[in-house]
């Protein structure tokens, strides 16, 4: 069975799970109910079209589907389609553009924010790792006010593999933090992978590890940080500013 609620599509039953799988939906993630054996055939789909299965309680099953004939198992199907990371990618370097890396970024209010900015900034493409990010729910669709469905966005399995990637076709990467250099007197090279980090922990260690300039915010008040979105949103303007300036 399946139900739009807004922008989100819920799936639930185990049959209907498996048939999203073989049809080639792009989903979110599949939910299954502690007190649940999914079948084998689920568990083996989900693992060959790598969408993450998360063990949650039966009442979020129930509540998520509106129902409790659900058999345990529920899916959030995407409202997106996302793309290949390495279209994405290739995409970015072709362009000589701007490639929008969200390292673990959790809230969908700020993500939805976040790709509001890069949609109008001409941000040529987004990542986003499979684990540890909000989904891209009605919540992330309502925030970005419909920039979702302008964006090529990927997920990935591990950001550093595809921050390698794109440095080895060319890209330079760019992290936000704390320590780097004033991103005001930066001059950004292109094609380029702007990387920002989660408000608790900021740019992972590995990732930071990539970079080959941390670019940092200056700040002259008490209160220490930036909300995530607002600090991505001063990065993105400094580097659309020097794009512009090229053309």
């Amino acid at each position: 069975m399946k139900e739009e609620k807004g922008e989100k599509l819920v799936i639930w039953g185990r049959n209907p799970v498996i048939e999203a799988l073989r049809s080639g939906k792009s989903l979110e993630k599949i939910l299954v109910a502690h007190d649940s054996h999914p079948p084998k055939d689920l568990l083996k789909l989900a693992e060959e079209r790598k969408v993450k299965v998360q063990k949650v309680p039966r009442q979020k099953v129930e509540e998520l589907a509106g129902t409790k004939k659900t058999q345990g198992v529920v899916a959030l199907l995407s409202p997106i389609q996302y793309w290949n990371e390495d279209k994405i990618i290739d995409k970015v370097i072709k362009e000589k553009g701007i490639l929008l890396v969200l390292d673990h970024i959790t809230d969908p209010q700020n993500v939805g924010s976040i790709m509001r900015t890069a949609e109008i900034l001409g941000v040529s493409g987004i990542i986003l790792p499979k684990e540890r990010s909000s989904p891209i729910n009605e919540v992330v669709v309502k925030a970005s006010t419909g920039a979702v469905f302008y964006l090529p966005i990927a997920k990935v399995g591990s950001l550093r593999n595809t921050l390698e990637k794109f440095k080895k076709k060319g890209g330079w990467v760019v992290a936000v933090e704390k320590g780097g250099k004033n991103i005001h007197e930066i001059d950004f090279p292109f094609p380029l992978a702007l990387v920002v980090g989660s408000e608790g922990k900021g740019v992972s260690k590995s990732v930071l590890e990539e970079a080959d300039i941390v670019a940092s915010i200056p700040m002259k008040g008490k209160i220490t940080s930036f909300n995530v979105s607002n600090a991505t949103a001063i990065a993105l303007w400094e580097v659309f500013k020097k794009k512009e300036a090229l053309i």
